[in-house]
């Protein structure tokens, strides 16, 4: 069964501090919703209070149309809601095999045939090998999975993911989040995944809502988020941002790294200006002119010029600081580059700003 999730101005507090400030959300069905918020921020405390751990002031929350929790009215215990649940670190019992672990939740007679207990494991890419196995004989990957096998067991309309790749290694969250994302779809289930990994929300949730101080701020596809955030708090939340003053002029904004295009409405006055580090291309600089490959289009000699004072390399691309000449220098600025031979420090380069930019009002 495909169900929507609705929460409509859900308030909690603990004693005087208010930790949910009116939150209103909508899961579509069958689709992964990721709530992306730091610590504090009030993520685990919705989760608890769309699973029944805790009740909310005031609010409702309804699965596939159906109120189970209403503030002073309705507050259906965690186990008659219906909806799986992923905690922090798989939560598996210590003394049970992963078979009986994913069984656990399953009607006697379906948990004595097996049919199902094995068809969820395979869907989250483990094999009948893996069934008499304990959880400290599994990887901590293939715990996740197996936590995720016993949350989709009983078929749930909603299945709610608590951080549920915390404390795994790069290589194996990214294996163990595909085989959830899989395991997901093929169920069809609707799900809301809590996590303050940016990179893990934008890859995963078909939407990203942001909750900051109990307030959800936007909440757009990852794409969107990431290309237009609606402040600048956020815009440095979601990713590496560089913010500079500007003067906007209309459909264009001047500041340190040159006359750039708005995205958007008109804007003019003072504003603050927002560039993504990988819009930032670089090219080196020499005797005065900026050097490039014969069939790049030729470099506007009014470009914004820069000297390179260190770079990281990152693997896959290299962060390179860089303070700019503008302004009688001192300003700096980040860009990022898939470059092998990214210029070094002390290199001069001359700067381009592809696409268009974000702008939003100043600060103070």
């Amino acid at each position: 069964m495909v169900a929507e999730l609705a929460c409509e101005r859900v308030v909690k507090a603990y004693g005087p501090r208010p930790v949910l400030a009116g939150v209103d959300l909508n899961v579509a069905g069958g689709t992964l919703t990721a709530i992306l918020g730091a610590s504090g921020s009030g993520k685990t405390t919705l989760l608890r209070v769309i699973m029944g751990f805790i009740e909310a002031d005031a609010g409702s929350v309804a699965v596939g149309g159906k109120v189970i929790a209403a503030a002073g009215q309705v507050h259906l215990a965690p186990d008659k809601r219906a909806i799986g649940y992923v905690a922090q670190e798989g939560a598996l019992f210590p003394h049970l095999s992963a078979g009986d672990n994913v069984g656990f939740g399953l009607a006697r007679a379906e948990r004595k045939r097996g049919v199902r207990t094995t068809e969820v494991l395979e869907l989250v890419g483990l094999d009948d090998s893996y069934a008499p196995r304990r959880p400290h004989e599994l990887s901590g990957g293939e715990q996740r999975r197996v936590a995720l096998a016993r949350a989709l067991a009983p078929r749930p309309p909603l299945v709610l993911l608590d951080e549920p790749f915390s404390g795994l290694d790069a290589a194996l969250r990214g294996e163990t989040r595909a085989a959830v994302l899989h395991a997901l779809t093929q169920e069809g289930t609707t799900a809301l995944l809590v996590t303050h990994d940016q990179a893990e929300a934008l890859s995963m949730g078909t939407e990203v809502a942001v909750l900051r101080e109990g307030r959800l701020v936007q909440r757009a596809a990852p794409a969107r988020l990431y290309q237009a955030p609606v402040d600048a708090e956020l815009a440095q939340f979601v990713g590496d941002a560089i913010l500079l003053p500007g003067t906007a002029d209309g459909a264009h904004v001047s500041c340190a790294l040159g006359r750039l295009p708005i995205a958007g409405h008109q804007v003019h006055g003072d504003v603050q200006v927002m560039v993504r580090p990988e819009q930032i291309q670089l090219r080196r600089v020499d005797g005065g002119r900026a050097r490039h490959a014969t069939n790049d289009p030729p470099v506007d000699a009014r470009a914004p010029t820069a000297t390179v004072v260190d770079h990281t390399y990152q693997g896959p691309d290299t962060v390179i600081a860089l303070r700019l000449d503008r302004d009688g220098g001192g300003s700096a600025v980040r860009a990022r580059t898939l470059e092998r031979d990214a210029p070094g420090p002390g290199e001069r380069v001359a700067l381009e700003v592809l696409g268009e930019v974000i702008v939003y009002p100043p600060t103070g």
